[in-house]
């Protein structure tokens, strides 16, 4: 009986050669069982070689990291030291005073960043987030992640983010540096406080107060505004243009940004005054407050701030006049009444003799092409780019005066 042959493979890819009649092959040709043992060997080289490559790779991975909670270092951006919980903008003293949304957003850590310097090779984090915020316009990192920056040549330059995993989070925001000592700054959160925050390095690895002033923390620029200076909507941190603005301009800035609650109250205008040695005052409020709004208290908390600072620049910027202007009829006029009544207040200031008091249209503020939001309000990062590009020329002049 002649019985075909057939192969059958092992989990190594050895074949074993059968008769079809189910009778094992007696007479293999013995180059052929040589060749089978060869491939048999080389393949458990690789094997035990993937594994090697594997354990080393997780080895590296898991190296030791040294953690180190972040208030062994200096946070900026914070207009008062005496807030509720490190991470936090508004005063302790405001808990019960200002209205509720307006504190829960002053949880929020938007524009603070910590500074530090390391010479390790990998940089990581473990932060708690008060409130777990998440939200379908934005991205989780802005609204919740952590980003990296690192002066290079007196510039800050962009490093890494940290992508959040929920509440509790534990990243390595970047690896595989050479071990040179850098000078670093870790923006927070957007949209979302930190409750607790710890910086990680290698191993022996320096980790050390900051050596070098940037950006320089005396005279901080003070910025008032809505959701849109909060951070809304930025892909990270470092993307809001306020800290577009720090970086540019080299200098500290305070976001006292409030979603949906610059509706001018006179605390906010207390806090700001109450900032000791600042170099100007940005107000940028119009987006949320209406027009009867700032006809009736916009004097009133301007002149908080200018009796405490007679001789800061105060820089008041219109309303963006948001891509949807276009075909929504009733934003427009919204729009439209706002900024009459932002150019009335500007004009009743200068006609009384004010000083050191400057203007900003809104006029091509995100660009005319419609690409600049997220969804018709907030910035996306293009967005940010071109608001910092529009009114630096007026920060800087005011700076100068």
């Amino acid at each position: 009986m002649i019985c075909p042959y057939i192969y059958k493979f092992n989990i190594f890819g050895l074949r074993t050669l059968y008769l079809s009649c189910g009778e094992r092959e007696n007479h293999q040709n013995p180059l052929v069982q040589i060749n089978q043992i060869n491939l048999y060997m080389c393949r458990i080289k690789i094997l035990l070689t993937l594994m090697l490559i594997a354990a080393i790779s997780h080895s590296m991975a898991s190296q030791n990291v040294v953690y180190t909670d972040a208030s062994e270092f200096p946070v900026y951006g914070k207009a008062v030291e005496n807030t509720s919980a490190r991470y936090e903008r508004l005063p302790s003293d405001l808990h019960g005073v200002s209205r509720d949304r307006l504190w829960y957003l002053g949880r929020n850590s938007a524009g603070l960043y910590i500074r530090f310097r390391s010479n390790s090779t990998s940089i990581h984090a473990r932060w708690e987030s008060t409130f777990n915020n998440s939200m379908t316009h934005m991205t989780d990192t802005g609204t919740k992640g952590l980003d990296l920056y690192t002066l290079v040549d007196g510039m800050w330059r962009h490093v890494c983010s940290a992508q959040p995993q929920g509440k509790k989070s534990e990243r390595r925001i970047i690896a595989d540096m050479d071990p040179v000592e850098r000078e670093y700054m870790l923006y927070l959160s957007l949209y979302d406080g930190v409750s607790s925050l710890e910086i990680g390095v290698d191993e022996g690895a320096i980790l050390a107060q900051p050596a070098v002033d940037s950006p320089r923390t005396d005279k901080p620029i003070v910025m008032y505004g809505t959701s849109i200076l909060q951070g809304g909507c930025a892909n990270r941190p470092g993307m809001a243009h306020t800290n577009i603005l720090s970086r540019r301009l080299d200098r500290e800035v305070i976001n006292l940004g409030f979603s949906g609650n610059a509706l001018l109250d006179m605390e906010i205008a207390r806090l700001m005054a109450s900032v000791e040695d600042p170099g100007l005052f940005v107000l940028d409020y119009a987006p949320n407050a209406y027009a009867d709004m700032i006809d009736e208290n916009g004097e009133e908390f301007f002149r908080v701030i200018r009796d405490a600072h007679p001789d800061v620049p105060v820089i008041f910027i219109e309303d963006v006049i948001f891509p949807h202007t276009a075909y929504d009829n009733r934003i427009k006029e919204e729009v439209m009444l706002k900024n009459q009544a932002q150019k009335r207040l500007f004009s009743r200031l200068k006609k009384s003799g004010e000083k050191k008091i400057y203007y900003i249209g809104a006029e091509g503020m995100i660009g005319d092409d419609g690409e600049a939001t997220v969804d018709g309000i907030h910035f996306t990062d293009l967005g940010m780019m071109r608001y910092v590009d529009h009114v630096l020329p007026t920060i800087k002049k005011a700076l100068r005066k």
